[in-house]
């Protein structure tokens, strides 16, 4: 039992480590990291993800920015439904891919202004953007990968939108798997 201003709080250290980690790896980050950027040691970060420690009330609300979550997320270990900024689509991935191969014609695929534009992206995602302009299995993918990028940035991805949008297996299956470890409905 945790009280907090005379509230007696049930916190389920194991269970909020749990979330903590979960959200560690989905923003990309090492427990080094995490701790760095929260001038604490990795050790600390252990000792929260394996539920020793709980982090200090100072901590959370850097903690919850750093990991896309709320503080009331991360004391309930996962269980507040997340905050929104607003909802992606594939539809709104591919007709935004479609104005970017729009630029490509209209500029050219060597003028300064469309190639920062795709060395930006490129530099965000874990594939390019030209090569998924090319094969259509591979505009799947990087729509899907779009999807995961907006949704760590706090974006609400629809299950039932990807199922019904994206034509490669492999890639809406592995949305579907991460939005199954973020808790999204």
């Amino acid at each position: 039992m945790h009280y907090k201003r005379g509230i007696q709080m049930n916190l389920d250290m194991k269970r909020i480590g749990a979330y903590i980690q979960l959200r560690r790896k989905l923003t990309g980050l090492t427990q080094a990291q995490l701790g760095e950027r929260l001038h604490v040691t990795a050790q600390s970060v252990s000792n929260w993800e394996r539920g020793v420690l709980l982090p200090d009330t100072a901590t959370l609300p850097d903690l919850a920015e750093i990991l896309g979550t709320t503080v009331d997320s991360l004391l309930a270990g996962g269980d507040c439904p997340p905050r929104y900024r607003r909802r992606m689509t594939v539809e709104r991935i591919r007709e935004a891919m479609g104005c970017i191969q729009r630029l490509r014609e209209i500029l050219g695929a060597d003028h300064p202004f469309y190639r920062t534009m795709i060395d930006a992206l490129d530099a965000r995602m874990n594939s390019s953007i030209e090569l998924a302009f090319q094969r259509e299995g591979a505009m799947d993918a990087y729509i899907c990968e779009a999807l995961l990028f907006c949704l760590e940035q706090g974006d609400y991805v629809d299950r039932d939108n990807v199922k019904a949008n994206i034509a490669n297996i492999k890639a809406a299956a592995f949305v579907l798997a991460r939005l199954d470890a973020m808790g999204a409905k």
